[in-house]
Formats: structure tokens, C-alpha cells, sequence
């Protein structure tokens, strides 16, 4: 009998899906675990099933992604408009990044795409995929 691959079990709630390889990546969804103090954001690697699932259902190759993404329910984000969603919503003083919003994404997402496809070069690349303390568990996917 051969065994289907368990369907990963997505929760009901913004979802940000990240490299774990990625230092700033990681340090990023570090920083949101800190600071998300109403627990808003789920995070998801995407070298986990939930965090390859959500990017293959987007038509993002989890083997070389050039954004995070975050997904709540039918909506996704990519590129400079999910990291400002992230900052706006995991509250003060960090919300103030909303206003970037301001800036037209025409400018903003090319900045974003050039440090996305130049992380591992700027910012290094892990050994391994970062995993989270036991406190941090319930909120990684």
C-alpha cells in the first residue's frame, strides 16, 4: 500500500512565509515572534510542507523564491507590500513603516527584489534552516 503525503493543515490566519535559510530571513521572523504581541502572524519556512505548499499554490518555486509572502485566506502579499504589511500590523513603533505605503510600489518592490535576490550574499546564508524555541513552536508552521 503506498502512503499519500500528509496534506500540511494551514490555519485560518495570516501566514508569513520566509526562508529559513536566509539570515535576514530568519532574524526577520525572529524579530516578528518577539514583537507580534497579539499573535497575529503564523510564520511558515519554505522549506517546511506549509511554507512549500502556500508557495506552490502561488506559483513561487520554494527553490529559488525571490519574496516572503503572506497569505490571509484568498489574499497574498508579495515583495515590499507584505513586509509592510507585516511592520503595520504587529503594532507600535513598528506600524509607522505603513507609511511607505506612500511610496509607489514601482519604487519600492524594485528595492526589494535586489536585496531578495542578493540575501544570501549580503546577509549570509544559515548551515542549516533556523528552528524556533519551544516558546516560539505553536506559532511556526
Amino acid at each position: 500500500m503506498n502512503a499519500q503525503p500528509e496534506t500540511p493543515v494551514i490555519p485560518d490566519a495570516p501566514i508569513i512565509v520566509f526562508d529559513a535559510m536566509c539570515v535576514l530571513c530568519s532574524s526577520n521572523a525572529q524579530f516578528i515572534l518577539k514583537y507580534d504581541r497579539k499573535q497575529y502572524f503564523f510564520l511558515a519556512s519554505m522549506q517546511e510542507a506549509v511554507g512549500e505548499a502556500l508557495y506552490r499554490r502561488n506559483g513561487i518555486d520554494p527553490n529559488n523564491p525571490e519574496t516572503l509572502i503572506v497569505v490571509d485566506g484568498d489574499k497574498v502579499l508579495r515583495n515590499s507590500d507584505a513586509v509592510l504589511e507585516i511592520y503595520t500590523r504587529i503594532g507600535w513603533p513598528w506600524k509607522i513603516m505603513g507609511l511607505f505605503r506612500l511610496v509607489p510600489r514601482a519604487l519600492r518592490d524594485p528595492v526589494y527584489r535586489l536585496i531578495a535576490r542578493n540575501r544570501y550574499r549580503l546577509f549570509g546564508q544559515r548551515d542549516s534552516c533556523w528552528l524556533p524555541t519551544p516558546e516560539q513552536k505553536a506559532r511556526v508552521l
